[in-house]
């Protein structure tokens, strides 16, 4: 009997007779497939994520609609990529265009900003009897790490989500200025190694009676935790984290703002093998004054993701590294009186680029006003499943919280596969 029949039989039999599931008592996954791990071949060895928090304007940016009174006063150029139009506020990404996919479908059931950015970091809607991973967590914990030392999921500059029921280990390390690199990793300048190191002992030995009476892979992976800021602390790999070691021309190319500087450490993350790095550029909430808003915001986003995909380019590190651009949702085609533009879930944009992705592609459409989603639609859902298939993480697998609830890692989403080469 092969593995997966015969747990779900054990699994059966004891809820029939004792009413109680052993399933999650006996590892925290199922493979679908029954023939062990998932044998998805990887495209991508690592993700940069930027989040648009806020929600950007899809009209205004990847999806403009010209000669519309939706358009207002923004105008659409040529790209890289044969029939592929962005707004005049994306000069610079558009020379990328070559290298990327749109999916101008995305639609979603969320309306207000937490809500809706908590469904598209975890696939799942906010509950308030459970705390779902955001995907970075899962990444981390289904591939591991690609350099022993350097945590494998970065967050920069804020944003949604945590390590949800997953062990804080998985959780993201937090940069809120990327000039200032990691926060507390180096010593006192009053605290010698000896001293360090016997503190250390100490907490260890205070520890000791309390682990061992609860000896629970949660107790355990906050121990591993310190273990793992120790290690980092006292490694050279720690430099990833200093920009100031690049060049003063490398800095301006990527713009000083705190995003242009987040996407450039994120380049050396990913340079030093880090699995995961997110990035959060904020300031889409556009009710009021939304086109000089945007056109400000563009220009930010613009300077510095052109700088990321050609440096990443240039260094070979393109071919391997998945960049992804997301919104929690997009902003009303229709222009308030205000000339702003509101929450709009119905329609909205994202990006895709590099490694494993078909260039020069669009996916699904809006329709003419950009108002509804006209052709394949997508939910954050399949976002998500996309970004599995691309680093080989199987979207089919069954996960079991620690009170031994089934998930999987996109939910039911599946992956885009007109936009993967």
């Amino acid at each position: 009997m092969n593995e997966l029949p015969r747990r779900q039989f054990i699994s059966e039999l004891a809820k029939t007779c004792l009413g109680v599931g052993l399933l999650p008592l006996t590892g925290n996954y199922i493979h679908a497939d029954d023939l062990g791990p998932s044998k998805l071949m990887a495209r991508a060895r690592s993700v940069i994520y930027l989040n648009m928090s806020g929600a950007m304007s899809h009209v205004d940016t990847f999806d403009p609609k010209p000669g519309t009174d939706q358009a207002g006063p923004v105008e659409s150029i040529q790209t890289s990529a044969d029939d592929i139009i962005l707004s005049q506020y994306l000069p610079t990404i558009a020379q990328h265009m070559h290298n990327a996919a749109l999916v101008r479908s995305v639609t979603s059931n969320q309306g207000a900003h937490e809500q809706a950015g908590y469904l598209m970091h975890t696939s799942y809607q906010k509950r308030g009897t459970i705390s779902h991973p955001t995907f970075g967590s899962w990444v981390s914990k289904l591939k591991g790490k690609l350099n022993s030392t350097i945590p494998g999921f970065v967050k920069v500059g804020g944003g949604y989500g945590s390590s949800g029921y997953l062990e804080s280990q998985y959780g993201p390390v937090p940069i809120g200025n990327p000039r200032a690199g990691l926060a507390n990793s180096k010593k006192s300048d009053d605290v010698t190694t000896e001293r360090f190191n016997s503190r250390m002992d100490a907490a260890g030995l205070l520890n000791k009676s309390f682990l061992g009476k609860y000896p629970t892979k949660q107790v355990r992976a906050y121990t591993d935790l310190y273990k793992d800021a120790i290690k980092l602390m006292n490694s050279t790999d720690i430099q990833a984290f200093d920009i100031s070691k690049e060049p003063e021309h490398i800095h301006e190319m990527y713009g000083m703002s705190n995003f242009g500087q987040g996407c450039l450490l994120a380049r050396r993350l990913i340079e030093n093998r880090v699995r995961y790095v997110e990035v959060t550029r904020g300031g889409w909430d556009t009710h009021d004054d939304n086109f000089t808003r945007v056109e400000e915001n563009c220009a930010d986003i613009d300077k510095a993701i052109g700088a990321l995909l050609l440096d990443l380019e240039r260094r070979g590190l393109l071919s391997e590294t998945l960049v992804v651009l997301t919104s929690e949702f997009g902003r009303t085609p229709d222009i308030n009186p205000r000339a702003g533009r509101d929450h709009w879930p119905n329609a909205f944009s994202a990006m895709f680029a590099g490694a494993g992705i078909k260039g020069g592609t669009v996916f699904g459409s809006s329709d003419e006003h950009g108002k509804r989603v006209a052709e394949k639609p997508q939910k954050p859902e399949d976002l998500n499943a996309t970004i599995a298939r691309l680093l080989g993480i199987s979207t089919l697998d069954i996960h079991y919280s620690p009170s031994g609830r089934p998930f999987k890692v996109a939910n039911e989403g599946e992956p885009i596969m007109d936009i993967i080469s």
